[in-house]
């Protein structure tokens, strides 16, 4: 089928009855109606079973008889609607990666799509001969690929083989070293793989693992450390703040203060500077001015040139020069040994 002639979108709800209509069994309807979620929520098999005044394991079978004579019906041409959905599906997904989460998917060929429109999407894929489905389990989102491209076996195993690149390169890349790293020449492809797993999540173009904050920030701490990193300095909280509220998170409407308190919170993050933080992982470490130049007289092990502390101080604080001076001369920790020489007074 040419790609002018595709459907641009699709109508599932009467797709899905036009295919159920063809089973001739009403309890057989009802079955994959409510295992698909075709009309409503999903159902499990234990609750079908209640329903219906029959066990678990005979449910499971039932469906199972069902979709194997859909998809044999299918492959023969003879379940209505399939072949311009598969054309349809095929045409989409080429130009995905060829591969999709179903979520994605549906929200390329519907607008505002629900979760019913999503299951009927499924449930279609499932029956076009030319489409393979990954069922949702917990490392895998529900996906539909191009079968002639990757099987179910090939696409899980690909998968693998870039969330074991991801944990071997240690921290978030770009999807085109990612790919070049595991072996796939088509970053799309690869990005596309990546997308269908739930250990696997990407931000401003870098994917990691699902447990990194850098592409994955599950709350305002992640977010500031996020936006820290990518600014690579130091910041101002208020700056945080609005970089915050002009970021592509998904949740950013916090307030400034509510930041400041995350900020002094988390031990990731470091007051350097009046209402200015940077990461601890930079070598920064918590403690006031007098702390730090405590710390550097000590590791020196003696006295030095204010202008020396002075160096020193700045290196891991953002204060004033006068500020650095007015703590070496006003307090007790310290005294002067020599001309703008200062050493520790329990020297």
């Amino acid at each position: 089928m040419a790609t002018d002639a595709l459907p641009t979108t699709l109508d599932t709800e009467q797709f899905v009855s036009d295919i159920l209509g063809t089973i001739e069994r009403e309890r057989e309807r009802e079955i994959v109606a409510r295992r698909f979620g075709l009309f409503d929520r999903k159902e499990t098999l234990e609750q079908i079973g209640e329903l219906l005044g029959i066990t678990r394991e005979r449910v499971r079978q039932l469906e199972k008889a069902v979709i194997t004579r859909l998809t044999v019906a299918a492959e023969g041409g003879n379940v209505p609607h399939i072949t311009e959905v598969e054309a349809l599906l095929c045409d989409k997904l080429q130009s995905m990666g060829q591969v999709a989460r179903v979520s994605e998917l549906a929200a390329a060929i519907m607008k505002d799509p629900t979760r019913i429109d999503q299951a009927r999407i499924a449930f279609l894929a499932q029956l076009s001969p030319n489409l393979v489905v990954v069922n949702e389990d917990d490392n895998f989102y529900h996906a539909v690929g191009i079968k002639n491209v990757h099987d179910e076996a090939t696409i899980k195993k690909l998968v693998h083989t870039l969330i074991d690149t991801v944990k071997q390169l240690g921290e978030p890349d770009t999807i085109e070293n990612i790919a070049t790293a595991a072996g796939i020449e088509d970053p799309q492809h690869a990005a596309a793989l990546a997308s269908t797993s739930k250990h696997l999540a990407s931000l401003a173009g870098r994917w990691g693992l699902t447990k990194w904050p850098m592409v994955n920030p599950k709350n305002i701490r992640d977010k500031i450390y996020v936006i820290l990193r990518e600014n690579g300095k130091h910041m101002h909280f208020n700056d945080i703040a609005k970089s915050i509220k002009d970021s592509s998170f998904k949740r950013k409407d916090v307030t400034t203060q509510a930041i400041h308190n995350e900020l002094i919170k988390d031990k990731r993050f470091v007051l350097i500077g009046r209402g200015i933080y940077a990461l601890k992982e930079w070598g920064y470490e918590k403690g006031t001015v007098a702390d730090i130049i405590t710390d550097i007289l000590k590791k020196e092990g003696g006295p030095l040139h204010r202008d020396e502390i002075v160096k020193r101080v700045l290196k891991s604080r953002y204060v004033k020069e006068t500020t650095i001076l007015l703590n070496l001369q006003g307090k007790p920790q310290f005294k002067r040994v020599a001309k703008a020489t200062y050493g520790l007074a329990e020297a």
